[in-house]
């Protein structure tokens, strides 16, 4: 008998229907002697015409309040889950994040986890009963409701998980697992049985849509394995179906790259002619932390006249209106310009393989520059190789990517 955790996602969850279906993949997990907390994201599309409602209130509304009504997104789902579980024979019960409790920091709209306390969980669930617990949610200190940030259900999960000491956490969505890059750029792309923590924590941040960053963050901490696995599909996940995310160590066959991620919501900001003396990075990217804004790629040039410098780098898309602002203001930068452009995309290459094999970057180098692809800005980890291109050349770089590793699906003898 194992304890497991399974998370359903909106499209997973998007009417009554589905969360029947769910329903019954929970039962059949329970008949076969497991005992199952259940996490449930809102039904698809209801979290986005909640903001919604928000925002025709007040522009500025009070974030306290709006935790309020985004979170009753997934209260429901828990009701009718807890519902369509009695309802095919298995004991259940809905718990609320201040019901478990689920404790978090006092941001709202962005909260971290603090603490989930599990005794009545484990009570209910030694007994034979489903908990389901709604997603996304919790409660601070002051006894308020609190939200994750969107894609905040998967980090309740793991954190669930990692609190009951469970021995995995199922993803369901809508997808079967995590592919070596996007099927809709590359049909021949391959689904991966295992991929380590680090690597998934890479193409998350990188672009990849399949899990939230700070859910894996967790697993890895805390060891959780997760398992992505397809609700549309009539497998459960004790019949491992899915791609396992866990440990380097539990992979036998590790591949050089694993996986090419990327991410069009990006924009580039060069500031020219800036001074060449010390401190004068601190001058430009301490206000744009300040001001919550991620810088991601980095590089700093001589400029043309030999005496100052030119740094370039990386803001999302959506930021670069309130970067260009944070940056005018800084009177003390004496940059000579500021040049952006928005029409740019980063493409990487992932794996963990990458540490112990050579060759790995100029592959991608030669394989860009013979699709006469420019590459614009480079940044580098142990496990991960980013480019920046202009946005219309990402699919023609992830198709001549993907098959330069070799990722492609292997055909089966006939």
């Amino acid at each position: 008998m194992a304890l497991i955790v399974a998370k359903f996602g909106g499209t997973s969850v998007a009417d009554i229907e589905r969360i029947e279906i769910a329903a019954k993949k929970i039962a059949r997990e329970v008949a076969a002697g497991h005992k199952v907390a259940v996490v449930v994201s809102a039904m698809s599309g209801v979290t986005n015409q909640l903001v919604e409602y928000c925002g025709k209130i007040s522009p500025l509304y009070d974030v306290r309040e709006y935790d309020v009504v985004v979170s009753s997104g997934e209260q429901v789902t828990a009701g009718l889950m807890a519902l369509a579980l009695q309802k095919h024979g298995v004991p259940a019960r809905s718990w609320l994040g201040w019901q478990v409790p689920i404790h978090t920091s006092e941001m709202h709209g962005k909260a971290r986890i603090e603490g989930i306390e599990t005794e009545e969980l484990h009570k209910r669930l030694d007994a034979g009963e489903v908990a389901v617990v709604p997603g996304f949610q919790g409660v601070t200190g002051r006894n308020r409701i609190s939200t994750l940030g969107r894609g905040g259900s998967d980090t309740s999960a793991v954190a669930l998980a990692a609190a009951l000491g469970a021995e995995r956490c199922d993803i369901y969505t809508d997808v079967d697992g995590v592919y070596t890059t996007d099927p809709r750029i590359v049909p021949q792309a391959r689904k991966l049985k295992k991929i380590s923590y680090e690597e998934m924590m890479e193409l998350a941040s990188l672009g990849a849509k399949v899990l939230q960053t700070r859910s894996v963050e967790i697993a890895a901490k805390m060891d959780v394995p997760i398992q992505v696995l397809s609700s549309f599909e009539d497998h459960i996940g004790s019949d491992l179906p899915g791609t396992l995310v866990t440990r380097e160590e539990d992979i036998v066959e590790q591949e050089v790259v694993s996986g090419i991620a990327y991410s069009r919501d990006e924009a580039k900001v060069t500031a020219l002619g800036v001074p060449d003396v010390p401190g004068v990075a601190a001058k430009l990217f301490t206000p744009l932390a300040k001001a919550g804004i991620n810088v991601d790629m980095i590089v700093q040039n001589v400029s043309a006249d030999g005496k100052s410098t030119d740094m370039t780098f990386t803001v999302p898309r959506v930021e670069l209106a309130r970067a260009q602002e944070v940056i005018g203001k800084q009177a003390d930068l004496k940059a000579t310009k500021i040049v952006t452009a928005d029409n740019v995309a980063k493409v990487s290459v992932v794996g963990i393989g990458m540490t112990s094999h050579s060759g790995v970057a100029s592959k991608m180098f030669e394989t860009l520059a013979e699709k006469g692809i420019n590459i614009q800005v480079i940044a580098t980890s142990e496990i991960k190789i980013s480019v920046l291109i202009e946005e219309d050349y990402v699919e023609l770089a992830v198709r001549a990517l993907h098959a330069a590793y070799g990722l492609e699906e292997k055909k089966k003898a006939v």
